[in-house]
């Protein structure tokens, strides 16, 4: 009798969302929890995502997508929108103050490498890097946030030095989580693009083995990262002299079509252990 197979989907399903589920159980989100947030995006998604075209949502058409009752489905539609999270926003504010700083010419020294700046006082400051690419933010707490993180040294003769190319959220759970929501995300949207459409994939590659010696990716980890953060500057460079954020500097008209891109590279590795063999 042959035997029967794990559905795809659940098997990815499973893999999926073991992970989360540990991320979920340290940062104590129950199951009641996951699951009021995991109904109230299937209610989103179904509403939004999977409409009948001339046709208006309805209740009665999502609660048949979704499997819940229409009772929940308009509970969970009047529930508030959540809003972008504090430590989302100080992501992505940091994070573009630190690209500019390395792309932006007149933040760079006379070897195009990121310049020594003075807080404040003229064009190439820290305070007019942070007014053209920090958002309406004070410099100051920009400052302390890349200081408290490790980003920037402030020297004894007051002026800032870059330490890294990247920001990296050191302490704050917030942004780290804030992290997890974005770039997860973008990847499953890819897998779920490039099944949808494999005319038209978007790239998606990995290198895997599963029984390298430690020995080796002692030095190997660190090359890779080297490696991996040379060419995201190089894609961010490029990226940004077609950024409308700065290239319009604030001014329509605004092109009809306009995308957002990311490129990520990831790094993973665990110990292998061996399964223990079976008494006959």
């Amino acid at each position: 009798m042959a035997r029967r197979t794990e559905n795809p989907i659940a098997s990815a399903l499973r893999r999926l969302l073991r992970p989360l589920v540990q991320v979920l159980l340290r940062n104590g989100v129950s199951f009641g929890d996951f699951a009021e947030h995991a109904k109230k995006i299937f209610v989103e998604v179904a509403s939004h995502d999977f409409t009948v075209a001339g046709r208006k949502p309805s209740i009665s058409r999502t609660a048949v997508l979704t499997g819940l009752t229409r009772k929940e489905v308009s509970r969970l539609s009047q529930l508030d929108e959540t809003s972008l999270d504090a430590g989302s926003q100080r992501y992505n504010r940091a994070a573009r103050v630190i690209s500019a700083w390395v792309r932006d010419p007149d933040f760079a020294d006379p070897q195009g490498e990121p310049a020594l700046l003075p807080f404040d006082g003229g064009k190439s400051s820290f305070t007019e890097l942070v007014r053209r690419h920090g958002a309406d933010v004070p410099a100051r707490a920009v400052l302390d946030e890349l200081v408290r993180v490790g980003a920037i040294e402030e020297r004894l003769d007051g002026r800032l030095s870059l330490l890294t190319h990247a920001y990296v959220p050191a302490f704050d759970e917030d942004e780290k989580l804030a992290i997890l929501g974005s770039d997860v995300a973008e990847l499953i949207a890819t897998i779920d693009h490039n099944i949808r459409l494999p005319q038209d994939p978007f790239f998606q590659r990995k290198v895997s083995y599963d029984n390298l010696p430690a020995s080796f990716l002692e030095d190997f980890r660190k090359r890779a990262a080297e490696q991996a953060l040379e060419l995201l500057i190089e894609f961010d460079r490029e990226m940004s002299l077609h950024d409308l954020d700065s290239t319009t500097d604030g001014n329509p008209p605004l092109p009809a079509e306009r995308r957002l891109c990311s490129i990520g590279i990831y790094y993973y590795e665990e110990e292998v252990r061996d399964e223990p063999s079976q008494e006959i």
